[in-house]
């Protein structure tokens, strides 16, 4: 057997973990919340929807009134306004929300940590709905996530809507930081992580684990959450919001894009199951050694369609990511690998995001 065709074995071996990593994400059922039944109308009764917010006024018109137009109407929703300079309270407050001024940040405290915990602790519901200020839902999308959670917490992923080229360069953040949840292994388990932008919690088991107080100094405060509740006992499911919740980030340009990513996903690796972290690694192998595959005619082509198919199709259930990002993938996975080790450089060194500095781990 020749060297090439031994490498072509290899890399097909490579892209076979791809959906080890993330096979559940391509079932419907498993992948996304559940719009089959109707609950019971009263439920939002015992919701509060929790908002921490910082210079947040061009995102939050979309958010409070997409929650305007929900078929369940939550019981509250607070707004946590972590010491803004431009007008997220008074936007807030004229779109209904109930305003609250975050105290002073206390040491050890991250800005979102510490305007969740206020928030939890101001709200009034038995169920707790955290919710990033860029995200948004969809037409009764709010009833569709209450008709996914059983038991414990469920952790929604949103769509990620994109609208400018640069932003397709996210691509491998969003699917590696999916894959690191360990929520979408083929054979399943207990997630790894929880995703950040939507957190649905009973009041009951939230204070059992001590909340956001537990994980105060932790950038990627989700993945640090998720070890607390299966520490004790909480059930845990994550979720795609693709229909029911969508988000957008970094609109500000491709430099807020690599400062977004660089001051956490270090961190994020960090907190990954060693096992799942060697899969990861090994199927990001295949995808270095494909191109150079290409090389050896037909079969270095239909290595490299295979990847670019199966990212393709992985990418599509996680946001609005375009053909061309898959078939061009090395470009992707090129700024991907350049904003990683730039985030590992910085680890534990002080970054400035949205006019704080903090300290990146």
């Amino acid at each position: 057997m020749g060297s090439a065709t031994t490498l072509s074995l290899v890399v097909f071996s490579l892209w076979l973990v791809g959906f080890i990593v993330l096979g559940r994400l391509l079932g419907r059922r498993a992948a996304a919340v559940a719009p089959g039944r109707t609950p019971d109308p009263t439920i939002g009764d015992a919701l509060s929807v929790i908002i921490p917010a910082r210079n947040e006024e061009r995102n939050l018109p979309t958010l409070l009134r997409s929650l305007a137009s929900q078929s369940v109407r939550p019981r509250e929703i607070v707004l946590v306004d972590d010491g803004s300079t431009d007008r997220t309270a008074e936007v807030a407050c004229q779109l209904g929300a109930r305003v609250v001024s975050s105290e002073p940040l206390p040491d050890g405290w991250r800005g979102k940590t510490w305007a969740c915990w206020q928030g939890a602790r101001v709200g009034s519901g038995e169920l707790l709905l955290f919710v990033d200020a860029d995200t948004w839902f969809e037409t009764d999308g709010l009833q569709y996530i209450l008709n996914s959670r059983v038991d414990g917490v469920l952790s929604v992923g949103p769509y990620h809507v994109l609208r400018r080229p640069y932003e397709q360069l996210s691509a491998f953040f969003n699917l590696l930081m999916t894959a690191g949840t360990g929520a979408f292994r083929l054979l399943g388990g207990e997630p790894n992580g929880l995703f950040g932008q939507m957190l649905l919690v009973g009041r009951d088991d939230y204070r059992r684990v001590q909340g956001h107080e537990a994980v105060k100094g932790r950038i990627l405060e989700n993945f640090y959450l998720a070890e607390r509740f299966r520490e004790h006992g909480v059930g845990q499911r994550c979720v795609f919001g693709k229909g029911a919740a969508a988000f957008r980030m970094y609109p500000d340009g491709l430099g807020q894009l690599i400062e977004g990513w660089t001051k956490s996903f270090a961190s994020g690796a960090a907190q990954t199951s060693r096992v799942l972290l060697l899969l990861i690694v090994m199927w990001m192998a295949g995808m270095v050694l494909c191109p150079y595959l290409l090389t050896r005619g037909w079969t270095g082509l239909s290595m490299y369609s295979l990847y670019a198919a199966q990212l393709y199709l992985l990418l599509r259930q996680i946001g609005d990511f375009r053909w061309y990002t898959a078939v061009f993938y090395p470009v992707p996975l090129i700024f991907y690998f350049a904003v990683f080790t730039l985030s590992m450089l910085r680890s534990r060194r002080q970054v400035t995001w949205k006019g704080r500095t903090i300290r990146a781990y």
